[in-house]
Order: C-alpha cells, then structure tokens, then sequence
C-alpha cells in the first residue's frame, strides 16, 4: 500500500474500532485470511484463526449485550477502556513501518478518532435510554454494526472514500460535542459507581 492508502486504512480502522471494535478487528483478519488484500505493518497478524475466533465470539456477545436497554450503556461504560486505546493500537500497527514520526502522529490521531467515536456512540444510546422502547436500540445497534464493517471494508478498498467520511464524521463530531461531553461525564460516574459496587441499576441509570 502506499502512505495514503496505509494513512487512510489506520485511521479508518481505528474510527470503526471506536464504534465496534470486534467487528472491525473480524474484518480486517478474515480479509487478509482468505487473501483479499495484504495489511500492512502489524496488521497482518490479525489474519491468525485464534484472534479472528476470539474477535467473533466477542462480537457475538456485543451483538446481544448492544440491544439491551441500559445494558448497552454498562457495556459502553466498560468498553471506554478498550475501543479508545484499541483504536490507537490499530492505527499504530498499521503505520510502524513508516517513518517513526508518521506512526506517533497516526496513533494520536487514531486514538482521538477511537474516543470520538465510541463518545458519539455512547451518548446516541444515552438519548435512546431515556425512552421506554427497544426498538430504537435495536435500530441504532445495527446501524453501528453496519457502519463498523462497511467502514472497515472501505478502508482496506477505498482509502479516499473513507478519508470523506471522516472528515464529514469530523465536522459533526464539532456540532455533536457538547453532547458527548455529557455522556463521557455520566459513563464517568457510571464508572465510579460499578468500582464503588453499586447494583447494575444505578450504574445503568449513571451512564444513562
């Protein structure tokens, strides 16, 4: 791949890694796996059996746990500490064959990505929380699963398209701010409430 290519598969990755980070790592391994493209840098280790098991038997759980009113904030809640810095090591892993400066500045920037989009994910579920039907999870929940693996697939196949995405994602990600700002700080009390032993009750109605 070249730098644009290999710039645009990390920080794709590591912006679907934000909303689905199981999906997205699937993708990437089963791509690679059965000969559909080379990724680069550390990237090509995802196309081991066990890590590509793990990831789907680990989406499969999310699948469910994602559709669940108030357990989808809990999981959100959790996974704070693994789709943020998983989506760095994403966009690390991609760029650590290029210039070392490229690969910092890539991580950073994947991270933000990561963060930005679990953050917009979380407060969505947040607002849809606050009704009393499922059907509106339902909806978003596989709205982000097919985000999740159609982002990850144009990142490997088309870099320029999803360089536009995430630059429209970016511009509404700026208006949408304040609103995730309101969900870090619940998923934050959230957080301390599931360390303090607090019942699943209160912690749903913390991140919600």
């Amino acid at each position: 791949m070249d730098w644009f290519s290999t710039l645009s598969l990390a920080l794709g990755t590591a912006w679907t890694s934000g909303i689905n980070l199981y999906a997205t790592v699937s993708v990437l391994g089963l791509l690679q796996k059965f000969g559909a493209t080379k990724l680069p840098g550390g990237l090509e280790v995802l196309d081991n059996w066990w890590i590509i098991g793990v990831a789907g038997f680990l989406y499969s759980i999310e699948f469910f746990a994602d559709k669940i009113p108030y357990v989808d904030s809990v999981w959100d809640v959790v996974h704070t500490f693994i789709r943020v810095p998983a989506g760095a090591i994403v966009a690390y892993a991609a760029t650590n064959q290029m210039d070392a400066s490229v690969g910092v500045i890539a991580t950073l920037f994947g991270g933000g990505l990561a963060f930005s989009s679990h953050g917009t994910k979380a407060a969505l579920r947040a607002g849809a929380n606050l009704s009393p039907e499922p059907v509106s999870n339902w909806v978003l929940s596989i709205a982000e699963d097919i985000i999740a693996f159609v982002g990850a697939i144009m990142a490997v196949f088309a870099p320029v398209l999803i360089a536009i995405v995430l630059a429209i994602f970016l511009i509404f990600f700026v208006w949408f701010f304040p609103k995730v700002v309101r969900a870090v700080r619940r998923m934050t009390n959230a957080v301390r409430a599931l360390f303090a032993g607090e019942s699943f009750r209160e912690v749903a109605r913390k991140a919600s």
